[in-house]
């Protein structure tokens, strides 16, 4: 069974930033795509950002030029730093497979507010 955690939210005005953190236990790490989702009250998940086994990124549009993922495979850990955040940013931010999902994990809260 695959355990996934991830780190790093919080309360931040708008135009700040957070970098979220996850780490995975799965063997083979770096043979998985990975990605971040987010989903925020009352809404469906959605599919935040994207990151292959080779490196190739791809981002949910209204996050474009925002936020940038990022791998470390020594560390089976996936990261997500996120800048100039917004309001409608508010959600609980997940780290999975980007096509095998494993179990979810609890998420982190990010809270965008003045």
């Amino acid at each position: 069974q695959v355990q996934v955690v991830e780190s790093g939210g919080g309360l931040v005005q708008p135009g700040g930033s957070l970098r979220l953190s996850c780490t995975a236990s799965v063997t083979s790490f770096s043979l998985y795509g990975l990605a971040w989702y987010r989903q925020a009250p009352g809404k469906q998940r959605e599919l935040v950002a994207v990151v292959t086994r080779i490196g190739s990124t791809n981002y949910l549009d209204s996050v474009k030029g925002r936020f940038t993922i990022s791998r470390n495979n020594a560390k089976n850990a996936v990261y997500l730093q996120m800048n100039s955040l917004k309001p409608e940013d508010t959600a609980v931010y997940y780290c999975n497979g980007q096509s095998t999902i494993w179990d979810w994990g609890q998420g982190t809260q990010v809270t965008v507010s003045s």
